[in-house]
């Protein structure tokens, strides 16, 4: 539960923090004008997002018994490399993040409203489309759909209370530390998702089936206290295989030796804006 509780908070408040950034910089310029095109770019893009959110929880599901898990594995192997990928990019551009958003709003001014309104909405449409697939993806390794479905939406309330907060000038909070340890613990999650895929192909054999390494079932399964946590934070199953292991630290080791050597290591400040 915490991993979707974490996916729905850290693109949340990217979002939050997006809408806070585009509305301070109209204000700020005096084009209050164009703020009702800023949240109607803002809403299409939550549209789109719930949309493909829909599509990916109900519309898969009537894909069959034998296309299901092949677009189970394919999208969870997809959802993480994307998580790795906003992770590292957000690591690497929040510095600069205020000013190419205020650049391409500034650039949108004098042209219709439309134009303004695409700004919001690429900007926006990114992250929801990506929490969308993530939330999908943690869902489909932990099991669980419901419980799942609300978490995420408690992380993305709690980050637009933030991000009105940010905006209010009410709330402050050293976004490089947020974002380290939430991108820390966000590759421990794509890990997961990533080995999920990997099982899902394994069980149709588009890769050999491995041995089970070890079968901790009987004191670690899903319906434990313990094991249902992990399962929920990491995607864990008591019962991996070889191949699941090898992929799961093949992955975790170099990325996450990355991640503190460009983005912990290597402090440089970041912008609050």
């Amino acid at each position: 539960m915490l991993a979707n509780f974490l996916i729905g908070l850290r693109e949340g408040l990217e979002a939050s923090l997006i809408v806070g950034i585009l509305i301070a910089f109209a204000v700020r310029s005096d084009r209050r004008s164009v703020i009702p095109a800023i949240w109607s770019g803002v809403l299409a893009a939550i549209a789109l997002s719930a949309a493909t959110g829909a599509v990916l929880m109900y519309g898969l599901g009537e894909a069959g018994d034998a296309i299901e898990p092949i677009l189970s594995g394919a999208l969870s192997i997809l959802a993480a490399v994307l998580i790795t990928w906003m992770v590292f990019w957000m690591a690497k551009t929040a510095r600069n993040l205020k000013g190419s958003l205020e650049g391409s709003l500034e650039n949108s001014f004098g042209q219709s409203g439309f134009a303004v309104a695409l700004v919001a909405f690429f900007a926006v449409a990114r992250e929801g489309v990506e929490t969308a697939l993530f939330m999908w993806a943690s869902v489909k390794a932990s099991g669980e759909t419901i419980a799942a479905l609300t978490v995420v939406i408690i992380g993305i309330l709690v980050a637009a209370g933030l991000g009105w907060l940010f905006y209010r000038g009410a709330l402050t909070l050293n976004l490089r530390v947020f974002f380290q340890w939430t991108g820390a613990a966000l590759i421990l999650v794509a890990a997961g998702i990533l080995a999920y895929g990997i099982h899902e192909f394994q069980e149709v054999g588009f890769l050999p089936e491995t041995f089970v390494v070890y079968d901790a079932s009987a004191w670690l399964g899903h319906e434990t206290i313990i094991g249902s946590l992990l399962y929920g934070l990491f995607s864990y199953r008591p019962n991996p295989t070889v191949l699941e292991i090898a992929v799961w630290f093949g992955y975790v080791v170099p990325v996450m030796a990355l991640f503190i050597r460009g983005n912990v290591l290597n402090r440089k400040p970041v912008s609050k804006g």
